[in-house]
């Protein structure tokens, strides 16, 4: 196996960020978000790589940048380790610092961030690529980091069951009156069971999110019964139930 060099590293990431692919990433996140406790100082996340070969891990964190690069961010977190070589079928944990940086994050409400992990496969040896053309690509992994502050009212448990439904023509605002931010990945009205299309979103804490009615050619009446689908703490779905309010 060829060793990992720089302009590999580059090029790798180039073709991560400028590329999309449904190819399955081999190297697993334990996990599907990240909810960082304030009062615990640190996270841990776990990482398995399932390939039958090592690979180049890089990892960093982002505010919501799609683009972003392990050079052009700047978050209040440290990772470490934030590149690495992960052999396979071994596990490696990143351990993630808060550092407050110059300007600390909100206490009254949670914060959101983007973890990355980008995996970059090892470089292909001459016999294993005789004859034939080839191309190789990195995979980028995103997850939500909610960093939650220490003693916020409330639970992210209870929060979705707080949050306030009310019609605005052909749309749905959902206002979430609670610190933490709530993700809705299904939503229905009424008797009609079937989720409505693209009625799914987060709302962000003490926010509205605005989910169009398809389907709908007129808004709900006041006490239509609105059933959701949230996801927890531990990427579970859970269901809740409420009323289009006046």
């Amino acid at each position: 196996m060829k060793p990992f060099n720089l302009a590999a590293r580059a090029a790798a990431i180039a073709v991560c960020l400028c590329m999309a692919t449904t190819a399955r990433a081999g190297v697993v996140i334990g996990g599907t978000r990240v909810v960082f406790a304030a009062q615990q100082g640190e996270a841990t996340v776990r990482l398995t790589n399932e390939n039958n070969y090592a690979a180049l891990v890089e990892a960093w964190i982002d505010t919501g940048n799609l683009k972003s690069t392990p050079n052009s961010v700047s978050t209040p977190f440290l990772i470490t380790p934030p590149l690495f070589r992960m052999d396979q079928h071994k596990d490696q944990s990143l351990r993630i610092i808060y550092t407050q940086g110059s300007q600390p994050l909100p206490i009254d409400r949670e914060s959101l961030f983007w973890l990355n992990v980008l995996e970059i496969p090892p470089r292909p040896t001459a016999a294993q690529t005789a004859g034939q053309n080839y191309l190789q690509f990195a995979i980028r992994s995103r997850l939500k980091l909610f960093y939650r502050p220490a003693s916020l009212p409330g639970s992210a448990m209870k929060a979705p069951d707080q949050l306030s439904f009310t019609a605005r023509g052909a749309t749905l605002v959902v206002h979430n009156p609670t610190p933490y931010y709530v993700t809705i990945s299904s939503l229905s009205l009424g008797a009609n069971t079937k989720p409505i299309e693209d009625a799914s979103g987060m709302v962000a804490p003490f926010g509205d999110l605005r989910l169009p009615l398809k389907g709908h050619a007129q808004a709900p009446s006041v006490g239509t019964p609105v059933a959701f689908t949230t996801i927890d703490d531990y990427g579970a779905a859970d269901a809740h139930k409420g009323t289009v309010a006046p």
